[in-house]
């Protein structure tokens, strides 16, 4: 990502209808992160950090981050957080077994596929036995567009090849689905127009000023979701694929 993608980023993660119904989703699948028993966790990949004061204040946790780039560190130290170190998923500078709970959002995406699997087992590394990752990837390797281009996202995951990951890390998936599923069809055709030069570049910016009630329904689409998750049902295609795993 650019350093003006991080710029961007540092403004939304707040409070843009994606980030919002994303970390609610993220609740209800681990609902143990809010409150109740202190954790040790990380955000492998924390981008400019607002997730970390998020975590880090809801449940009174010892909240820790690392990200690659420069940029996004910067954004994490604006926000006053310092327990962050800049390295990659695939050299994670902390101890094995350091960790109760990893955060993992769109991060291994990022990263050359032949070492998607070096990051999934740098993960399962830092936690403790019977400790908990939490990853969001995006789904689909069909939906790829300029989109990914911009986020230098190099791999789209099915469902099915992100728990097969997980289990050959040594991982026991506990629950696993596709998300933003409610707005799927919306941007498959925005997808879909990308290909043919209409509206290039990621989704991830603010929406135009004449649309911006938009954010409220989007919103509202992905609260639904979480209390669709939150009803122990998963659904069976969306834009991101989600799991739960623990360290066995």
């Amino acid at each position: 990502m650019r350093a003006e993608d991080y710029e961007l980023l540092y403004e939304l993660e707040e409070s843009y209808w994606w980030f919002v119904g994303m970390r609610a989703i993220a609740d209800v699948v681990i609902p143990q992160h809010r409150g109740g028993e202190r954790l040790r966790a990380l955000d492998a990949g924390c981008g400019t950090g607002f997730n970390l004061t998020y975590y880090e204040s809801g449940g009174n946790h010892d909240l820790y981050g690392l990200d690659i780039s420069a940029d996004a560190v910067d954004g994490v130290r604006k926000r006053g957080f310092r327990k962050l170190a800049q390295a990659s998923v695939t050299e994670i500078p902390f101890q094995s077994g350091a960790f109760d709970l990893v955060f993992s959002f769109d991060v291994v995406c990022q990263i050359p596929i032949n070492t998607i699997q070096l990051g999934i087992s740098e993960m399962h590394r830092v936690l403790k036995p019977g400790g908990s990752l939490f990853i969001r990837v995006p789904a689909l390797e069909w939906l790829r567009s300029s989109h990914d281009e911009e986020l230098h996202t190099f791999h789209r995951f099915t469902r099915e090849e992100l728990v097969r990951r997980l289990e050959d890390a040594g991982f026991e998936v506990r629950w696993s689905s596709y998300a933003n599923t409610l707005l799927f069809p919306v941007v498959v055709l925005r997808r879909l127009l990308k290909h043919i030069g209409i509206g290039r570049g990621t989704d991830v910016r603010p929406l135009p000023a004449g649309l911006a009630w938009l954010d409220s329904i989007f919103r509202t689409l992905l609260l639904q979701e979480a209390k669709i998750f939150k009803s122990g049902k998963t659904l069976p295609i969306g834009l991101s694929v989600i799991c739960y795993a623990a360290k066995k």
